[in-house]
């Protein structure tokens, strides 16, 4: 490129593209989002989908929890927003637990969980098990925060979930 210039990328998180090349019907993420719930805090971390969230980056994981004995407990929740006759509303919502502690940037979780919700997600299941009230209560904030009217046109399995 000239003068050092950078190439900007951008990411579609939402599109109503749809994809027909190589790999069609594979896996489609165009359509989902991740969460992060550190505390009472809820935010969007798309770095989530490559295991890059704010909150992963530069600790080692481990899938053995005696490993991180100070660890806090963080969800990546699996977000896929689908598409039905009113519009956009929150399709699939899955929540997968590890544990981390920044200072030894250490962690703990189960990869083969994390993949398998994500799958969950964009099958447009709601698995919200092990959130307590305070984690359900930040990630609703976030979901309606985000985009009231999909929210509203989200189904009763996660408005219950989330109540």
């Amino acid at each position: 490129m000239e003068n050092n210039e950078k190439k900007k990328l951008s990411l579609n998180v939402v599109s109503t593209k749809e994809h027909k090349g190589f790999g069609a019907g594979a896996l489609d993420l165009s359509n989902l989002s991740s969460v992060i719930i550190d505390g009472d805090e809820a935010y969007i971390d798309l770095g989530a989908i490559h295991a890059k969230s704010k909150v992963e980056r530069g600790v080692k994981f481990s899938t053995n929890k005696d490993d991180v004995p100070n660890g806090r407990k963080c969800w990546v929740v699996w977000v896929y927003v689908g598409r039905g006759e009113e519009g956009p509303f929150y399709a699939g919502v899955t929540a997968c637990e590890m544990l981390v502690d920044s200072e030894a940037r250490r962690g703990w979780k189960i990869l083969a969980d994390h993949v398998n919700k994500m799958d969950y997600a964009l099958k447009q299941r709601v698995i919200l098990d092990g959130l307590n009230d305070t984690e359900k209560a930040a990630l609703k904030r976030v979901l309606v925060e985000h985009n009231a009217e999909w929210w509203e046109r989200s189904g009763e399995a996660l408005k219950q979930g989330l109540a």
